[in-house]
């Protein structure tokens, strides 16, 4: 459809500038991972920028911001391992499971450090897992959290969940106690607060969440948000403080290929194995797990293992570099 001035609508050029990379930003407590996008898009004049992975209004620390190309990579960052520290205050539920909600249940039990720990066991490795109902899951459509708000009664089913490491850092008093917890994908600290509060006898809340890894990226990359956002005063913030798009998949396991295997999956063939025996990285899932496909010291693409096959899923090359 024509406009007043003869252009069409979708040819319109995106308003901003083109930046392409990632931006790892330490954000502070009270505002959730979409106000960081909408302050940062604002502050570099910038045309696409996204988030990869949610943290509640409560929560701080890493928060990687895709510019440009980088939003492509989102999904794998949103894949990778992550590490919290949290603090679980017991003796106080809340709706939220968090310090922001109103209380539910209270408890005069307190576990002692022994029961904490007999009790962590049960939720490392794969585990199931029941939302906050304050969470950002559709039922019949809406969003849990906008059906909680209305005062709807809010019911969400078990959902598998990856803990690797679940351990008691700091018992700080009877009520307080700090935990380390390392997950993969989909995995909700509040839901892992609440649950093994009920499991030693009492219940509880997070109290303070923050988080210190994503992938590759952790608190050496972060930047306070507030370095990154200006006033009418100061200039935008400079792209060099981008990392490149690719810095999202380092720890992705990488494979070696010649420039005619990499010919091959450029144009979505599938390869067997059996030509990679002996360079298919030991980090590397047989069944399903990615890996990075170098040609040289070039990042090529993304491939995915499964079926005795390597399958390309996302390539780089060309268009993502």
């Amino acid at each position: 459809m024509a406009g007043q001035n003869g252009f069409r609508r979708g040819n319109r050029k995106p308003k901003g500038r083109p930046l392409d990379g990632w931006l790892i930003v330490d954000k502070p407590t009270g505002m959730g991972s979409t106000d960081v996008v909408t302050k940062l898009k604002r502050a570099f004049e910038a045309q696409k920028v996204g988030h990869g992975g949610t943290l509640d209004p409560l929560a701080t620390g890493i928060l990687p911001i895709a510019f440009g190309a980088a939003t492509k990579a989102v999904p794998y960052v949103m894949d990778s391992t992550k590490v919290y520290r949290f603090t679980l205050r017991m003796g106080d539920e809340r709706d939220s499971d968090d310090a922001d909600g109103k209380t539910i249940a209270t408890s005069d039990h307190r576990p002692t450090n022994e029961q904490i720990e007999a009790a962590l066991p049960a939720f490392r490795g794969d585990i199931m897992q029941v939302p906050p109902i304050y969470s950002a899951i559709k039922v019949n459509g809406e969003r849990a959290y906008d059906l909680a708000r209305e005062g709807q009664v809010v019911e969400l089913q078990p959902r598998p969940a990856r803990v690797d490491r679940f351990e008691l850092v700091e018992r700080v008093d009877d009520d307080t106690a700090v935990f380390h917890v390392q997950s993969g994908k989909g995995v909700y600290m509040r839901s892992l607060a609440r649950d093994l509060a009920r499991a030693c006898g009492t219940v509880g809340h997070i109290a303070a969440l923050r988080r210190l890894r994503v992938g590759p990226f952790n608190e050496s990359h972060a930047i306070p948000l507030d370095r990154l956002v200006v006033t009418e005063d100061t200039p935008p913030p400079s792209p060099a403080l981008l990392l490149p798009v690719t810095t999202a998949l380092d720890d992705i396991p990488a494979l070696a290929v010649t420039e005619a295997e990499a010919a091959r999956l450029s144009f979505g063939q599938d390869l067997s194995l059996v030509e990679f025996m002996g360079r298919v990285p030991q980090a590397a899932n047989p069944d399903g797990g990615l890996v990075r496909v170098l040609s040289g010291e070039r990042l090529m693409g993304l491939c995915r293992l499964g079926e005795g096959l390597l399958r390309p899923e996302r390539w780089l090359a060309r268009s993502d570099r």
